[in-house]
């Protein structure tokens, strides 16, 4: 018998990022681009994919004065002074639609996504707040924040999605799962993914080896999967599984992967199965734990993370603590008993 061949692994064929304002053909006329983030994560990826009507962008950045600096420079730059037709978001988080609606008003592009991002990302935009509200406040709670750190973020200004994201338009293209595109001289097939976002758009060259992965497919990182006051009973782990699962009876070694953040991957069978494994083993984890003694969702941080959390990652911990609890209550492993002396659910297996 012959052996099967070994999996290549995980690969990347550009050790480093494009510099700033300048940008890499990583495919015939398809553009990788790099923009700043203010934050841990301090970058997003941007694509742009030539065609006869001028480029399509693919997801733009926070809409700040620095990111709209570096776009002009990349327009009159890489991009050779061509005009954008169209800007297709990956996703609803404002790093990767926050400059669409500028593109729009500045440049005449469509917008083009999914309906859930664009529906999410309008609601979000417009939704403004000054303080926290009292659902808000009542999540953290029951989540197990501190009375301290409740007072603090009772007392702020809370994060808006407005502060980052230019009005989007009224009108947008809507894309849907199974659904072919022409762009950049290739045919596509749309194939969406959940737990991240909703209705996540990936795009599958059905022309050669490119697959364009948004944050649905990260190389040497996991998206945060996060359950929010506006639905607190999500299971955005078990949809994430899922749709690894989907995604991995399609994902060849061939496959170059141009990802949301950090450097294109070649590898995506392994890099899939390793996204699934990296949350199955922190739900068994979590109910092994949960089974010698109750938890709120923040006394779960040192069984999810294995790390002090910092006041800059403590919301998306929380969440993403939340999510996991979540997932074994789906599946019939853990549920809550009660609560702590400060209003926080406990959670046991």
């Amino acid at each position: 018998m012959t052996a099967a061949p070994r999996p290549e692994g995980i690969r990347h064929p550009w050790p480093e990022p494009p510099p700033q304002g300048e940008a890499v053909e990583v495919a015939e006329g398809v553009l990788w681009m790099r923009l700043p983030l203010p934050m841990r994560l301090d970058h997003v990826n941007a694509y742009a994919l030539a065609d006869a009507d001028g480029w399509t962008v693919v997801d733009t950045g926070f809409d700040t004065n620095r990111t709209r600096a570096i776009w002009r420079r990349l327009l009159s730059g890489p991009l050779a002074g061509a005009p954008v037709a169209r800007v297709l978001a990956t996703h609803q988080h404002p790093d990767h639609i926050g400059l669409a609606g500028w593109f729009v008003e500045q440049h005449g592009a469509e917008l083009w996504t999914s309906r859930t991002a664009w529906l999410f990302a309008r609601m979000l935009a417009l939704d403004v707040q000054e303080r926290a509200t009292p659902q808000q406040i009542d999540f953290w709670r029951r989540a197990g924040m501190d009375e301290d750190r409740l007072a603090q973020r009772a007392a702020e200004r809370p994060w808006n999605t407005a502060d980052v994201v230019h009005p989007l338009p009224l009108g947008y293209r809507r894309l849907r799962d199974g659904q072919a595109l022409r762009l950049g001289g290739r045919g596509w097939t749309v194939v969406t993914g959940e737990g991240h976002a909703a209705e996540h758009l990936t795009l599958w060259s059905d022309s050669d080896n490119l697959v364009i992965g948004g944050d649905q497919l990260l190389p040497g990182i996991s998206p945060n999967l996060g359950v929010y006051p506006t639905e607190p009973g999500a299971d955005p782990v078990g949809d994430w599984l899922d749709s690894c699962a989907r995604m991995a009876a399609r994902a060849e070694e061939r496959h170059l992967v141009l990802p949301g953040h950090k450097l294109p991957f070649t590898g995506l069978p392994q890099r899939l199965a390793q996204l699934a494994e990296n949350h199955e083993s922190a739900l068994r984890r979590l109910a092994r734990a949960l089974a010698q003694s109750p938890r709120t969702a923040v006394g779960c941080f040192d069984l999810l993370f294995g790390r002090r959390i910092g006041d800059g990652e403590y919301g998306l911990a929380l969440v993403e603590a939340v999510a996991h609890l979540n997932a074994l209550q789906a599946r019939g492993q853990a549920w809550p008993v009660g609560t702590d002396a400060q209003g926080g659910v406990l959670w046991r297996a």
